[in-house]
This record gives C-alpha cells, structure tokens and sequence, in this order.
C-alpha cells in the first residue's frame, strides 16, 4: 500500500515534465508513494517518453491517458483518481517544478477532511530558459532565491511571487504570514481519497481552461465543511514560465450556475455519472 498518490496533469509538455520528474528523484520524503502521469491526449511522443524514462528511474510511474479531444482535463484527472492506489492524493501540473522538501510537506501534515494548499513561485522567461539549457548540458538545475530576486527586477516576462519560494518549516512563523483565507491552488494541493470522492470527484463539465480544477472544487467541498490549510513557504513549485493561457468565459457562466444553486456539492459528470 503506497502512503499516497502523487497526480501530474500533462498536456505535449515533454521537457517541462522531465523537469519536473527529475524534482521528483530528489524529494526528501523517504515514504512511499506512487506518480501518475495524468495525460490529456499528447499521444504517441507522451508514451514513448514516460517509457523511456521509465527504464532509467527509480520513480514509481505510470502513465493514465485518453484520446486528445479538446480540453478535458477534469476527465482524465478523475481517470487517475480512480487508477489511484492510495487514500491519500497530492495534486500539481506538469510545468511545476517542485522543492525538494514538497512531497515531504504534504505527507507529514495531511489530516482527516482537510485540503492542504500551497502556492507557487512564477518563473520567468530568462530563468525558465536557464533551466533547460542546464539540464541539456549537466542533467541538472538549481533554482536560487538570488536568481529569482535578480530576474524579479526585469521589466518583461520575470519572475514573480517570489517571496513564496521561501522554505519556512517553523509553524509559527508561517502562521504570522498567512493571515488570509486559504484557497485551493489546482496545481499545489492535496487531499484524502475520501473527502474528493465524497463530492464525485472533478465536474467534466467544465471544459476550458480556468477555474473548473480549483474553484469550483473548493466551492462543493466547502459546502461539506472541509477544512482548508495552508503550506504556503512550506510545499513550493516553481511554475516555468509559458505565454499566459486565455481562461474560458464559458467556465465562468458555468460556475455561476453551480453556486445558484446553492448547497450542492455532488457534480452530476464526475467521478460517478449521474
């Protein structure tokens, strides 16, 4: 029985991911858990590198994936939570790098009916760039604050929020900087098996980017008094940078209806159909 499930969302993104998955052969977290490389649609170049990789790494990986039909990663998010071999699932994108200490934070503070959320450090263009150029050459990277403070003066494409980038392990101190209600961030957060089946998982219905994989989430799970707390400066992924995605208005419609009606949190198009 693994300790948890760590789910990758992933669309064509082979080199961001190989980042991300070398992160992962460096994690702190000594407990074992299982990837799940949750694919929507890249096909024949997603399989060969998850196989590829495979046969190199010690990382308990395995590829969940569906036919590309547009933008359905609610659809193949719940696809991997079903394929799941574990109680317990930690969540982040495929363009997130993570710390080192990032499983470690998740798996130490997880408790019943709570979402754990962290945030994440916006990498530039310039630093994104560095990134790869170093793994092509040493196989390796290094993300420094000093870089990222140095990148965050640029006047285009920098660095930003790179204050959340600081590791603070000391509760204490987290909590004097965390005075603000903790939101579920889609691409750093996780959860007991449980609590996510409870409200059918991810609704399919949305199906654009923007707001269906966080928002609404947090919405239904609220309606069951969830608790939500932060990790902020505590589970940190750097996010490479990529031209900003145009969010789907149509979403937006769609979630205005949910919160109409008031007071329901199982989605009918989710983990179960209704």
């Amino acid at each position: 029985m693994y300790n948890a499930t760590l789910i990758i969302s992933v669309y064509k993104k082979t080199k961001e991911l190989e980042m991300v998955l070398h992160a992962l052969e460096n994690q702190s977290c000594k407990k074992r858990y299982e990837i799940l490389i949750a694919d929507d649609g890249s096909g024949n170049a997603m399989d060969n590198f998850i196989s590829d990789y495979r046969k190199k790494s010690k990382l308990d990986l395995k590829l969940i994936t569906q036919k590309d039909a547009g933008f359905r990663k609610n659809k193949i998010l719940n696809e991997a939570i079903r394929n799941s071999n574990s109680d317990y699932l930690v969540f982040i994108d495929g363009d997130c790098i993570p710390h080192y200490y990032f499983m470690e934070a998740h798996l130490h503070n997880k408790k019943e009916n709570t979402v754990l959320s962290g945030r994440r450090v916006m990498l530039g263009k310039k630093v994104t760039d560095g990134i790869f150029r170093n793994y092509e050459k040493n196989k390796s990277f290094e993300i420094t604050f000093a870089k990222l403070l140095l990148d965050s003066v640029r006047t285009k494409n920098a660095s930003v929020h790179i204050e959340e980038g600081i590791l603070i392990k000391d509760s204490t101190a987290r909590n004097l900087i965390n005075t603000k209600r903790t939101h579920l961030l889609g691409c750093n957060f996780s959860i007991p098996k449980s609590l996510i089946e409870k409200v059918n998982g991810f609704d399919e219905d949305y199906t654009g980017p923007g707001i269906g994989e966080d928002t609404d989430l947090e919405y239904r799970l609220r309606q069951i008094n969830t608790g939500f707390e932060s990790l902020r400066n505590l589970a940190i992924v750097y996010h490479l940078y990529h031209p900003k995605t145009i969010e789907e208005s149509k979403n937006y419609d769609y979630f205005h209806k949910v919160v109409k009606n008031s007071g329901i949190y199982f989605c009918k198009n989710g983990l179960i159909k209704e």
